[in-house]
C-alpha cells in the first residue's frame, strides 16, 4: 500500500493492531507489559536515521556547517501519522551516527505556516545558514494552491535564518518571500523549493503543475533571497490524460524537485505518481531552460521525496524518505513510522545514466565478513543472528540467474532475482528490465536493517523494500545461481549506530 505524504492517517484501536503484528513482535510487546516500545521494537531500523518516536517523512535542507552534517526532516512530534508538520533536526560527523537536536521549525499560530512547515532547502548566504521552505495555512477556495482533494490550504515560500552555530534557533520572516504562484496560473500545487547559486544570483525551483498540462518546476531568480522574480518553467511534463483528485497521483503535480549539476552534467529529480523520477540533460545557462535527454526511476520501492546536497569533498549526496508499507493501524500504534534512507552518492555515467551508490562511509559499520562460494547446485545459506547485514553478490553475466532469498522459519518473506538470460530484475513486489550493457562482472549490495532492505544493483538501479516478517535468529539468507560457474559472496554484519534504536 502506497502512502502519500500529504494524507492524514486514521488511528485504529490497539486490539486490532496487535492481532496483525508478527508473532515475534508480539512476543517483545508481551514481555513489556503489552506495550509497543520503539526502543525495543525488532522492526525498527538500527543504522538508518529516524526520530526516537512518531512520524517522519521528507528529508529537508541538508547542509554542512562548522564541521558537521545537519539533516532536517518532516516530523509530526505528536503522533506516528502524517500531520502537524514540523522540521526535525539531527547532526552527524560521518552521515551514519546521528544525534537528535531540538525541533528547528514549528508552525507559527496565525502565520503563513500555521498549518505546517513543509519541505525546503538550506544554503549558506553571506555566512549565515538560511532556509527557504513552504508554509501552509487555511485559505478561502480562490486562494487555495494545494489541490489534494480537500482543497483548503494555501502554500507560500518562507525564509528563516539561523541565530546560532548549532542551528538550533531560527528567525522566520513574518511574510512570505514568494507569497503566491505566477499571476494567471492555476496551479496543482506550489511547494518544496530547491535552491542554488548560479553566477551572481540565486535561483529557486518550485514544484508545481497545471491541470491538463502536466507537472512542472517553476523558476525564480533573486539577488538577496528576499525579493524574487518569476522567470518561466525550468522544465515541464506533457499531458498524459490521467485524472485524479490528488494531482500528484496522476502526474499533474511534481513535488520535491531537486536540480543540480554533477560530473558536469545537469540532473533534475522530482516525485510524482508515487515514484521518484530522475532525469539528466542539457541546461541552457543563458535562457535558464533545462531539457532532459534521459530519465528513469530513482528507486523502484518504498522510497519518495529525496533531497541532495553538495558535500565538502564535492560529492553529491542524496537522502530519501523510506515509507511504511504495513497497515496504518500497525505503525500508528507502534509509535513510529518512516525512516531515512542510507546516504547515497550520485554521479552521471558516460551515456547519461544516473548512477547511485551507498556512501563509502558505510565501511565504518562493517564487521568481519563471512566469505562463501556459491555454485549451481550448492547454494549459500546462513541463519542471521541479527538483522543488521550487508550482502555482496557479484553478477556474472555468463550465468542464467542469481537469486537472493530471505526466509523466516523456512518460509520465504522476500527475494531478489537477477535473471541475466531473461533480461530482468525481480523482487517480491517489483519487476524491471536489466539496466546494464554486457560486461564481465557486476554486483549486488544488499543492506538489511530489520524491516528495511536497500538493494543496490550495479550502481544503476536501487530497490528499497520493507519486510515486517524478518526475525533475529529465525531468518535465513540464501544465495543460489542457475547455470554454470561459481561466485564468491560476502555476508558482513553491520554495527548499530545507537545502543537503544533511538539514535539520541
Amino acid at each position: 500500500m502506497l502512502l502519500h505524504r500529504r494524507r492524514f492517517l486514521e488511528h485504529i484501536g490497539s486490539s486490532a493492531v496487535m492481532a496483525a503484528v508478527p508473532r515475534f513482535a508480539r512476543a517483545y510487546a508481551a514481555s513489556n507489559g503489552g506495550q509497543l516500545d520503539p526502543a525495543r521494537d525488532p522492526l525498527r531500523p538500527e543504522y538508518h536515521l529516524l526520530p526516537p518516536h512518531n512520524w517522519m517523512n521528507d528529508p529537508n535542507g541538508p547542509i554542512w556547517w562548522k564541521g558537521r552534517y545537519h539533516l532536517f526532516y518532516q516530523l509530526n512530534p505528536h503522533a506516528s501519522a502524517w500531520g502537524d508538520t514540523h522540521w526535525g533536526h539531527a547532526v552527524s560527523t560521518d552521515m551514519l551516527h546521528w544525534h537528535h537536536q531540538p525541533i528547528a521549525l514549528s508552525p507559527t499560530p496565525g502565520g503563513p505556516d500555521s498549518e505546517g512547515c513543509f519541505s525546503g532547502s538550506a544554503v549558506v548566504a553571506d555566512g549565515v545558514p538560511t532556509f527557504i521552505y513552504t508554509g501552509v495555512q487555511n485559505a478561502p477556495l480562490p486562494l487555495v494552491t494545494l489541490r489534494d482533494g480537500s482543497d483548503k490550504l494555501r502554500e507560500s515560500q518562507l525564509l528563516a535564518t539561523a541565530l546560532d552555530d548549532d542551528l538550533i534557533r531560527w528567525k522566520k520572516l513574518d511574510k512570505p518571500v514568494i507569497p503566491s504562484p505566477p499571476a494567471n496560473m492555476v496551479v496543482t500545487g506550489f511547494r518544496d523549493p530547491c535552491l542554488w547559486r548560479e553566477g551572481d544570483a540565486w535561483y529557486l525551483g518550485i514544484g508545481s503543475g497545471e491541470r491538463g498540462k502536466g507537472g512542472c518546476v517553476l523558476l525564480y531568480r533573486s539577488q538577496d533571497l528576499h525579493h524574487w522574480d518569476y522567470l518561466h518553467k525550468l522544465a515541464e511534463g506533457i499531458p498524459n490524460g490521467k485524472l485524479a483528485a490528488n494531482p500528484c497521483d496522476s502526474g499533474e503535480m511534481w513535488e520535491c524537485p531537486d536540480f543540480f549539476e554533477t560530473n558536469k552534467r545537469h540532473c533534475l529529480l522530482y516525485s510524482t505518481a508515487n515514484k521518484v523520477i530522475w532525469t539528466t540533460g542539457e541546461y541552457d545557462a543563458e535562457k535558464h531552460i533545462y531539457t532532459p535527454t534521459r530519465s528513469g526511476v530513482l528507486d523502484h520501492g518504498a522510497y519518495y521525496a529525496p533531497k541532495s546536497f553538495l558535500a565538502p569533498d564535492q560529492r553529491r549526496i542524496l537522502w530519501g524518505w523510506i515509507r511504511e508499507t504495513r497497515p496504518e493501524a500497525e505503525f500508528t500504534s507502534a509509535g513510529w513510522a518512516g525512516a531515512m534512507s542510507l546516504p547515497r552518492v550520485l554521479t552521471v555515467g558516460e551515456q547519461g545514466q544516473l548512477e547511485i551508490r551507498p556512501v563509502a562511509e558505510m565501511a565504518k559499520l562493517r564487521g568481519t565478513a563471512e566469505k562463501a562460494t556459491v555454485q549451481a547446485k550448492t547454494p549459500f545459506r546462513r541463519k542471521l543472528a541479527d538483522l543488521r547485514q550487508e550482502l555482496r553478490v557479484p553478477i556474472d553475466l555468463s550465468m542464467g540467474a542469481i537469486t537472493v532469498r530471505l526466509l523466516t522459519e523456512g518460509t520465504e518473506v522476500w527475494h531478489l532475482v537477477v535473471n541475466v538470460k531473461g533480461d530482468s530484475i525481480r523482487t517480491s513486489d517489483v519487476s524491471l528490465p536489466l539496466p546494464f550493457a554486457p560486461s564481465s562482472m557486476l554486483g549486488l549490495r544488499i543492506f538489511v536493517d530489520n524491516s528495511v532492505i536497500e538493494s543496490f544493483i550495479s550502481g544503476q538501479e536501487v530497490i528499497t523494500s520493507r519486510s515486517y516478517s524478518l526475525a533475529p535468529g529465525e531468518t535465513e539468507v540464501e544465495v543460489s545461481i542457475a547455470g554454470k560457474g561459481r561466485i564468491e559472496v560476502d555476508l558482513c554484519p553491520l554495527q548499530a549506530t545507537s545502543k537503544d534504536r533511538l539514535a539520541t
